[in-house]
């Protein structure tokens, strides 16, 4: 197994496979349930991978997925990178406070064919295996509003 770099042990409690559920929402979108598969792995690199997707509760069709590189700044500061398969690609910063992720958009880019996203914030909290999460979305000329809310339970270890 490789050592986990010493510059990301702080995010070391997200580590693992987590899979649960959880609920949607936005204007012009009807509210839909979904079933996620979150897995944050490491290489021994100063880094954090994550990769993500989701599964319409409903009827089991694919709905999103997304992958990103978390990193470790000074103090408790957090750096996020995301690319989504729909032309969005976020830069998020925060804070940790403990087991709770604070972060917010920094910058959003989008290809000339994506939707207009303006804004991401997240927030994660991790109580010994279970997540939970929140997501808050500006798009589309909206103001800021949540869009998801999940709770995954941590099934593999890394």
């Amino acid at each position: 197994m490789t050592e986990l770099h010493p510059g990301v042990a702080r995010l070391a409690f997200l580590l693992g496979k987590w899979v649960g559920e959880g609920h949607g929402s936005y204007p012009g979108v009807e509210p839909f349930a979904y079933r996620e598969e979150l897995d944050f792995s490491h290489t021994g690199k100063p880094f954090v991978m994550h990769s993500q997707r989701t599964w319409d509760l409903a009827g089991g069709q694919p709905l999103h997925t997304e992958t990103g590189y978390w990193r470790a700044g000074p103090g408790d500061h957090v750096e996020v990178v995301i690319a989504h398969p729909t032309g969005v690609a976020e830069i998020e910063e925060g804070e940790l406070h403990g087991s709770l992720l604070v972060l917010s958009s920094r910058t959003v880019g989008c290809t000339s064919t994506a939707k207009e996203v303006s804004m991401l914030s997240r927030t994660i909290e991790v109580d010994g295996d279970l997540m939970t999460y929140t997501l808050v979305m500006s798009a589309l000329g909206r103001g800021a509003q949540q869009h998801l809310a999940a709770r995954l339970r941590r099934v593999e270890p890394d």
